[in-house]
């Protein structure tokens, strides 16, 4: 059997084993041992040990359980709850306000947790039912809390960026500033959007009541406060990392130990608090660490076989596609795979393959980062399978229902195609901030 043929049967043998509800880890893991111990035969147990001593070794992998710890004290303690509420009284009285200002608590979280998961909880569970209450039309609403929380994978600090950096070799510094004017600009576009849509079909999103509106100027200032502690927690964080003052994994370590000091003088950490602050950190951290670790030894097997090189040459040599049509189906297969997978499987499964060709293109890998980060979003909320469709289904309340969900992104989808064309046309929108930071 060819090497080419080994990999379209490891990669479909993968694909199938997703399709029947295994878990991604399992699959992949699975996958790569068989292939592995037959091409290799014995020596083959080397790989998962070698794979995971890679992946322990690699210190920026400590910023993972940091930046989850970050995201779940905040919605644990109710910090997310408050920053709500200056939303709330802040843009109550615009049309559509309250989802403006429920995309505004989206990029504030995102810019504390680096994942989509945080967002979606604390929209569903803080967001959603209030906009429901004030008489908000569901479908929209839905989608606005799907689009604000896929910001997570793309505002600073990402985590998926961080996975990127680490597999891709590149500074995670840049990654993250070359999130930021994207990040901004997709949720600029979905407040223009909200802020349009409603003014013309004011019945979809309604002020709130006079009474709610009447507080006096000081009592709104006051409501302002709110917004302090994340915003300084953020800039603390992030300037020292840019400033050169904290490593990574320090400003990650400043940052989940400053959400933990602020839920503490607002008198918010209990033993509560913490233990399920802890126990869902501990889940979705280690749930990153197994996908990693087999995805790891997945691609060793996978270079070894020249994987690489056969679907570079296939592209370029028997294709004859040119390095622009290359890019748009590496794109294309991206949105495919994520009506089956979460970002973090995609990216390691297929972006030890891409990156490399990337660069063979000559386009840049900082770059292509962030279009890869974008697509994703984009994927999770594509039909039949997307993965924030099913996160919603799974939180949101009961008179929302799983057609309400499916209509309610098109609009957003298309929001988002349009972020990604702009990139890719105006490849500076993502190059420019951190050539201008940290120089070329």
């Amino acid at each position: 059997m060819s090497y080419e043929a080994i990999a379209i049967l490891m990669f479909t043998s993968m694909l199938l084993m997703l399709l029947t509800g295994q878990r991604v880890f399992a699959a992949i893991g699975f996958v790569s041992a068989a292939a592995a111990l037959m091409l290799y035969g014995n020596g083959a147990i080397e790989m998962p040990f070698n794979a995971a001593f890679k992946l322990f070794n690699w210190y920026p992998l400590l910023t993972l359980p940091m930046f989850i710890f970050m995201g779940y004290m905040m919605s644990e303690s109710k910090i997310a709850d408050d920053l709500y509420s200056m939303f709330h009284v802040w843009f109550g009285g615009v049309k559509g306000g309250l989802a403006i200002g429920t995309i505004g608590l989206m990029v504030v979280i995102s810019a504390m947790n680096g994942l989509s998961v945080a967002g979606m909880a604390i929209g569903a569970s803080v967001a959603l039912p209030e906009m429901l209450k004030r008489g908000y039309d569901k479908v929209m609403i839905t989608g606005v809390v799907q689009a604000g929380s896929s910001l997570g994978i793309l505002v600073p600090p990402s985590v998926v960026l961080v996975l990127y950096g680490m597999i891709a070799r590149q500074p995670v510094s840049k990654l993250w500033l070359a999130g930021a004017i994207p990040g901004l600009m997709m949720a600029a576009l979905f407040i223009i959007y909200i802020y349009v849509r409603c003014k013309m079909q004011p019945h979809l999103g309604p002020t709130v009541s006079e009474e709610e509106r009447n507080i006096p100027f000081k009592e709104k200032l006051k409501v302002l406060r709110a917004g302090i502690v994340p915003f300084f927690i953020f800039f603390t964080m992030m300037g020292l990392f840019l400033a050169g003052k904290t490593s990574l994994v320090e400003s990650s370590a400043v940052g989940a130990t400053a959400t933990t000091l602020a839920a503490l003088f607002k008198g918010r950490l209990n033993a509560h608090v913490l233990e399920e602050t802890l126990r869902k950190t501990l889940g979705i951290s280690c749930m990153f660490l197994w996908i990693i670790l087999a995805a790891l030894c997945f691609g060793a097997v996978f270079d070894g076989i020249g994987a690489v090189k056969a679907i570079e040459s296939l592209f370029i040599t028997n294709w004859n596609l040119s390095p622009w049509e290359v890019l748009i189906m590496m794109q294309l297969s991206y949105i495919l795979m994520g009506m089956f997978l979460d970002d973090t499987a995609m990216l390691v499964i297929v972006a030890p393959l891409y990156v490399p060709l990337i660069v063979a293109l000559g386009f840049n890998p900082i770059w292509y980062g962030v279009l890869y980060t974008i697509t994703c979003q984009i994927a999770y909320m594509t039909p039949p399978f997307g993965y924030n469709l099913f996160l919603m289904r799974a939180m949101a309340p009961k008179e929302i229902s799983i057609h309400d969900i499916y209509r309610s992104v098109t609009p957003f989808v298309l929001i988002m195609t349009l972020g990604l064309i702009l990139v890719i046309v105006f490849p500076q929108l993502a190059l420019w901030l951190p050539e201008y930071v940290l120089g070329k």
